[in-house]
């Protein structure tokens, strides 16, 4: 009771004096920013052990089913250090729900990043933005002369901010990449139809038109190189198709990995299987223009009832209202 009570007068002293207040703000401030700084330190030195790291990438690894990565280069240090630091950060954040983790790990999969550890990486992004943006926020609303409120609110948003920047980008790779390859498939399959009637078996014609969609459908041409890696591997034709199919996670490509084992099981012509799936196609993205074009207009009311018409009633009828309210203040 004895400490309580001498904390409340030093409470009421604080709240009294403005400066001893901000003085003694500005030195909380300070030393939360060095224990904030000394934990990462210590984060950093007690996670960044080489034989854990190679540890977590086997595990990662073994996790992964099977899969196959794909290293698209050596990151530059900086970067690679802040990657690794993150990777070593998630590892103790992941969640306990393997559900969850699941997910995460698919939806990296449709977003076309398919290294090992990068579960680990994201939730460690999550973790680090999420303690740097407030911190960041603090010192640059502080130095503004806000007040103690402004800055634990502005602290508050930008850690809310730093934990769902994560996700909102990973949301919105996974619809870029989904319309890219929903968009790219028709013509690939017309590619893939040529090279089956042609001759060529269904995986060396995979791998030609891989070849040949690298610059104008990079993302469909990434997938059909690793369905082509896989088999190379020895990994069955299903069995990379089905991968090929949980990987990118779009509807149409599902539709053509069913049509294609459907089509090997009866023995049907693959070339007349692609005809006609990539007719379908056609037609289906035909469709969806339609329907985007019939929705113009519905969608162009709201901008023309609150943006347009206003600004048309003032040009067209302001001057005539003013010239009424002229000559009636006259007579």
């Amino acid at each position: 009771m004895e400490f309580l009570s001498r904390l409340q007068v030093l409470l009421n002293e604080l709240i009294k004096d403005p400066q001893l207040a901000q003085l003694s703000f500005m030195v909380l401030l300070g030393a939360a920013a060095f224990a904030l700084m000394l934990a990462l330190i210590l984060i950093y030195l007690g996670l960044s052990d080489p034989i854990r790291r190679r540890v977590q990438q086997l595990d990662t690894q073994a996790a992964g089913g099977g899969t196959i990565a794909t290293e698209k280069g050596e990151a530059g240090k900086p970067a690679g250090q802040a990657l690794r630091l993150a990777e070593s950060m998630g590892y103790r954040l992941l969640p306990a729900d393997k559900k969850v983790r699941n997910r995460t790990y698919n939806q990296l999969r449709h977003a076309g990043i398919y290294t090992p550890g990068a579960v680990n990486t994201f939730y460690g992004a999550k973790l680090g933005l999420t303690l740097l943006l407030p911190t960041v926020a603090m010192f640059s609303v502080q130095l503004l002369g806000a007040s103690f409120a402004t800055v634990m609110l502005v602290a508050a948003s930008a850690g809310i901010v730093g934990y769902v920047l994560p996700s909102y980008w990973l949301n919105r790779a996974v619809r870029r990449r989904s319309t890219s390859l929903r968009r790219g498939l028709p013509d690939t399959l017309d590619l893939l139809v040529v090279c089956t009637e042609a001759g060529l078996g269904l995986v060396a014609a995979i791998q030609r038109v891989a070849r040949d969609q690298e610059i104008s459908q990079p993302e469909l041409a990434e997938e059909l190189n690793l369905f082509g890696m896989q088999t190379r591997a020895g990994m069955d034709v299903r069995s990379a198709l089905r991968d090929m199919e949980e990987r990118t996670g779009v509807e149409e490509v599902r539709g053509l990995v069913t049509s294609l084992i459907q089509s090997m099981r009866f023995g049907t012509s693959i070339g007349t299987t692609l005809r006609i799936y990539a007719d379908e196609l056609r037609d289906k993205r035909t469709q969806d223009a339609e329907e985007r074009a019939a929705k113009v207009s519905t969608k162009m009311l709201f901008p023309l009832v609150f943006c347009v018409l206003p600004s048309f009633f003032v040009v067209a009828l302001g001057p005539p209202l003013l010239g009424a309210m002229e000559a009636m203040a006259g007579k």
